[in-house]
């Protein structure tokens, strides 16, 4: 399994070999594929605030502009050609009508400025027409499948999301710390969250067993770079 660390005047980034490919993991959550051009970021979430408000439950409503700035500074930063949004960009079906116009605005612009591929996700199946851009069950580039849920068993060069890894990294001292991470064991690689109002699955839990049968990684997303922790280092969640 390759990977390296880089410094560069960019925040530190974890390289990545995956089915060939050499694939940059940002601190942020997103992932650079610089031969091809190709920035992809998984589970947005926009709009989950206003989703939970609607039902009684009130969040502070800024989640999709903080993930917009967010995403708006590391398009600024790569320039890609393309830019994949792996499935739940939105939160649920009546996401666009309540977005705020500027967000909107925001979107249109994004989406004209690159080839811009929306692949379908569980919470949007369909996404906005309105917005730009073009959507996809799953992407094949390369040697690479692009897609929202990982699939069964093995699946050599898939990129997928769906399942917010994150992991709590116990530090000798026995103190933890729980963040997003990339969770990959150099054949297939699954997307944290990019959204600023989601949750996190640890990445020992259950359901990534049969993703990772072994040489599971954790690739953590940390304030100023990604680090790699392996499972002895791993620790499940609390109980409540």
């Amino acid at each position: 399994m390759g990977m390296t660390q880089t410094e560069t005047s960019r925040p530190r980034v974890l390289q990545l070999e995956l089915a060939g490919e050499t694939l940059a993991l940002f601190p942020c959550g997103g992932l650079w594929w610089e031969a091809a051009g190709v920035l992809v970021v998984s589970d947005l979430h926009l709009e989950k605030a206003s989703s939970y408000a609607a039902r009684g439950q009130m969040l502070p409503p800024y989640d999709t502009r903080a993930t917009l700035k967010r995403l708006g500074a590391l398009l600024d930063a790569l320039r890609p050609t393309t830019v994949v949004s792996l499935g739940d960009s939105f939160h649920d079906r009546r996401s666009r009508p309540r977005m705020a116009e500027d967000d909107v605005a925001t979107v249109r612009a994004m989406t004209a400025a690159h080839d811009w591929v929306w692949i379908e996700g569980n919470h949007d199946p369909k996404p906005p027409e309105d917005l730009g851009g073009r959507a996809a069950f799953e992407l094949a580039m390369g040697g690479l499948v692009l897609r929202h849920e990982p699939s069964a068993g093995g699946a050599r060069g898939e990129i997928a999301g769906h399942l917010h890894p994150c992991a709590r990294v116990v530090g000798r001292t026995g103190h933890s710390v729980r963040a997003r991470c990339f969770a990959t064991n150099g054949e297939r690689l699954v997307m944290p969250a990019y959204g600023a109002l989601t949750g996190g699955l640890n990445v020992l839990d259950a359901a990534f067993a049969p993703l990772f049968a072994e040489r599971m990684l954790a690739a953590v997303l940390g304030r100023t770079g990604v680090y790699l922790a392996g499972v002895d280092s791993l620790a499940p969640d609390r109980a409540a």
